[in-house]
Formats: C-alpha cells, sequence, structure tokens
C-alpha cells in the first residue's frame, strides 16, 4: 500500500468516526504534553501527519490513535503509526510503532473562566518488526511524563517535562535516552461561543536533550547532543472536533560528532470526541 493510500484510508475514517462525535474540543499543545482527559466513557478518535526534514533526509508518518475515558480524570490509548523515510542512500516505506498510552489527571482547580490542572501520563512504544519498518525495528520504549496547564478564556499556558528511556533494537543499537521539555503560551484572540468556531494561537519552546546511542553496549560517538525549537501553532476547534497544526523551527543544535540537522517538523492533527 502505498503512502497516498494510507493518507486516504486515514484520513476518511477519521473523518468518519468523527463525524459521530458529541463531546467537547481537547485542549492541548500541538508538540508538548498537556494534562487534557476525557469524560468518562468518552473515545476520541486522533488522525495526525508529520513530516520531517533533515538535510537529505525525509520521513512522513500517518497515525491514528483512539482513546477512552475510564473516568473524567483517567484515560488509556492505543496509536498505530505507518512511516515512510527516504535519502540519498535507501527509501524505506512500512508499518511503524504501535504505542500504548495512558493519562491520569491528577490535580484541578476551577476558577471564574480559569481551568488549571496537572496530569502524569505513561506510554510504551513497542517498534514495529519486518523488513519494510522504518521506526524502532523491535526496540520498546517508555516514556514517563508530568504536564501543567492553565487555561482561561483568552490566556493559556503549559509546562511538560518527560523522560523517554530506549530500548535496544533487533539491530543491537540502543538509541539515546531523552529528557522532553516544553514552556507554551496560548491566546485566544477573541472569546467565542460553543456554535463557533474557536481560534487559539500558540507559541513553544521544545527541548529535546539526547544521550548517545550504543551499538552492543559501544557508545556511538556522532550521535546525541541538545536540540531547542521554537515551535508556532494553531488549534482550531468547532463543537466536537479539532485541528491542530504547527512547524518546528530550530533554534539550537548542539549535536556530538557529524549529524544531519533537522531542518523542520511539520504537524496535522484531527480530532473527534463522542
Amino acid at each position: 500500500m502505498t503512502a497516498t493510500h494510507w493518507y486516504s484510508g486515514l484520513l476518511a475514517l477519521a473523518l468518519a468516526l468523527a463525524g459521530t462525535a458529541t463531546g467537547a474540543g481537547a485542549h492541548d499543545p500541538v508538540f508538548g504534553l498537556g494534562p487534557h482527559t476525557l469524560f468518562k466513557g468518552g473515545v476520541e478518535v486522533h488522525w495526525g501527519f508529520a513530516r520531517t526534514e533533515a538535510g537529505a533526509e525525509r520521513e512522513q508518518e500517518f497515525a491514528i490513535e483512539l482513546k477512552y475515558g475510564l473516568t473524567a480524570d483517567w484515560v488509556i490509548g492505543v496509536e498505530q503509526h505507518y512511516a515512510d523515510a527516504s535519502g540519498p542512500d535507501e527509501s524505506r516505506s512500512g508499518r511503524g510503532d504501535l504505542a500504548l498510552a495512558s493519562k491520569y489527571r491528577f490535580w484541578r482547580r476551577d476558577l471564574p473562566g480559569v481551568q488549571e490542572a496537572a496530569a502524569v501520563a505513561v506510554r510504551t512504544i513497542i517498534g514495529g518488526t519486518g523488513e519494510d519498518n522504518v521506526a524502532n525495528d523491535g526496540a520498546t520504549d517508555a516514556i514517563l511524563g508530568l504536564s501543567y496547564g492553565y487555561e482561561g478564556r483568552r490566556w493559556y499556558r503549559w509546562a511538560a517535562a518527560r523522560y523517554r528511556r530506549n530500548g535496544e533494537n533487533d539491530a543491537g543499537l540502543t538509541r539515546g535516552d531523552v529528557l522532553l521539555l516544553d514552556l507554551v503560551g496560548g491566546i485566544r484572540p477573541r472569546p467565542t461561543g460553543y456554535f463557533e468556531p474557536d481560534w487559539v494561537w500558540m507559541l513553544e519552546l521544545n527541548g529535546e536533550l539526547v544521550e548517545r546511542a550504543e551499538r552492543n553496549g559501544v557508545a556511538i560517538a556522532a550521535s546525541g547532543g541538545d536540540r531547542w525549537f521554537l515551535s508556532p501553532g494553531l488549534m482550531l476547534t468547532y463543537r466536537n472536533y479539532a485541528l491542530k497544526t504547527g512547524i518546528q523551527l530550530p533554534l539550537v543544535q548542539n549535536l556530538n560528532g557529524p549529524q544531519d540537522e533537522i531542518d523542520y517538523r511539520a504537524v496535522l492533527e484531527l480530532e473527534g470526541h463522542f
């Protein structure tokens, strides 16, 4: 199946399922982690597309995720990826990672026109298998995150920290562990009602602190390093639908040894709740 067919199929499925939705829209950052959860018994269908360019290397990734609200504060989900990568030496495409996720909102405070919340999230990422896989090649990774969010009628802010522990893949490669840091501000230019489209503009500062990778226990010199991105984004919600898009632009890339620097990352996401 070609990347175009996957794109069309996932988009059609997401739109079909989202069309039955009756819940509220999501309010989390585009690239960072937020404390948003579903209502009890709620279902979220999430479709996503991401593109990364780093020198001559290009990767496109498609994903579809299903989430379920066990309670108003606890949500679980499953996400399947499909990846397509190309470069000067080879091009590959195939089934990507399978992710199992859970988020628990352990604190919430409601004030007139304002809600604050904090949540803890865990994610287990199971690398795809087979010759065409372009993701983790059999590795199992785990992510633990903590997030805070402030949502007002006009102003938003989020902060999050996540630690990703990467496992060894089928080729004996262990990618370096990663510390992810996010600071996000958002503004709603004009407060709107439920029956009107709602626009929120966001600006994120995203940090990635990556340790060196290892192959069969030996550190790889040209791996790891620090990256910081400035990421403008937009969130559009209408009733129970949400569309989010953004682009990561590198500010600092302090890498170990010769590595391709990331030119940009772009994301487009669509959600429906029912």
